[in-house]
């Protein structure tokens, strides 16, 4: 885990630290540790326990987010990887907007970027994506934003370069003295053929979003400080495995989740 560790921080830690050197151009960043605890996956041992880091950040010319989670089997055993394993995702973005200085605004849009995902986990797993990234503005809520991107699959089970569209969302519904969030994803790997060529990686759709009720601001403990609430994960072919009578691999799992933000 110490290589993907490395790589995934890398970007991260360099811009947190440009801040004493270069002034204002590090805008914000927050980070977060999330348990998750779901029963009925696929493939994988059916109970799990994830421990996940996240960082965000803005700065002047762009926007990134890495997480990495930390799976255990509670118990169970994989026969790739064991009682635990480890998945990362490093996403910087590049705005076009504030590298040229200028708008690029047209209908709902409000920036176009260059949108990049490194993605790592434990033994032969490994992806580049590259594309288009828009910033939406959507009316409600707090972020919109839609990826395009092409997806170059390595390791035992290559795919073509297919494309990938990842929209993100996030959205506050006020509740008493407090709020509810709710945000999350979706990655949609289009249908690639890739069985009838040179890989076994099939088209998949991954819907993740997550419930959570802001505890911290009800507590009087401080807004979007700590959450509660549970994560849905929809996988259709997971891991971009075609579900099958002998192996299915159409997961639907609730999560409990807590969820502290530093």
């Amino acid at each position: 885990m110490k290589g993907i560790t490395t790589s995934l921080l890398l970007g991260s830690s360099l811009l947190a630290s440009l801040p004493a050197a270069a002034g204002d151009l590090l805008l914000w960043h927050t980070n977060s540790l999330t348990y998750l605890y779901g029963k009925d996956f696929q493939v994988n041992p059916a109970i799990q326990q994830t421990v996940t880091f996240e960082h965000a950040n803005k700065w002047k010319y762009g926007d990134t987010f890495l997480f990495i989670d930390k799976i255990f089997y509670n118990g169970g055993t994989d026969r790739n990887k064991g009682s635990n394993t480890y998945y990362g995702e490093f996403s910087p973005r590049l705005s076009l907007g504030k590298i040229f200085e200028r708008k690029f605004e047209f209908g709902p849009i409000k920036d176009v970027l260059i949108a990049m995902t490194y993605e790592s986990g434990e033994g032969d797993n490994e992806a580049y994506l590259i594309g288009p990234g828009f910033d939406l503005a959507v009316p409600g809520f707090n972020y919109f934003t839609l990826n395009i991107m092409q997806r170059n699959t390595e390791g035992s089970r290559p795919g073509d370069r297919v494309w990938q569209i990842t929209p993100t969302f996030s959205y506050t519904i006020p509740v008493g003295k407090s709020d509810v969030l709710i945000d999350g994803y979706m990655d949609w790997v289009v249908d690639n053929d890739a069985t009838s060529r040179r890989g076994t990686y099939h088209a998949n759709l991954q819907f993740n979003p997550q419930v959570k009720y802001d505890l911290g601001k009800a507590l009087n403990w401080g807004a979007k400080q700590l959450y509660v609430g549970i994560e849905y994960s929809y996988w259709k072919d997971k891991y971009g495995i075609e579900n099958s009578g002998k192996l299915d691999t159409n997961q639907s799992v609730t999560s409990a989740l807590v969820k502290v933000h530093f």
